[in-house]
């Protein structure tokens, strides 16, 4: 999957695929999860967040199902 790169001190990387609702994270200390039948719009929250690691960790963190990679 592709990632965009994030300035984030926690986050590498993000990406998402709408089909699968798969959210990517490359966290910069533990490696590369992948958040299952996350919707569209928490992806879009996420990226448009002024601090991704804020709403990694209010709304998705502890929410979703997740697999590391």
């Amino acid at each position: 999957m592709k990632r965009d790169s994030v300035v984030s001190s926690n986050l590498a990387s993000v990406g998402y695929d709408a089909s699968s609702k798969i959210l990517e994270i490359e966290f910069k200390s533990s490696g590369v999860y992948q958040y299952l039948d996350v919707p569209k719009y928490e992806y879009e929250g996420l990226m448009s967040a002024s601090s991704h690691g804020e709403y990694f960790a209010a709304n998705i963190k502890n929410k979703y199902e997740f697999i590391k990679i």
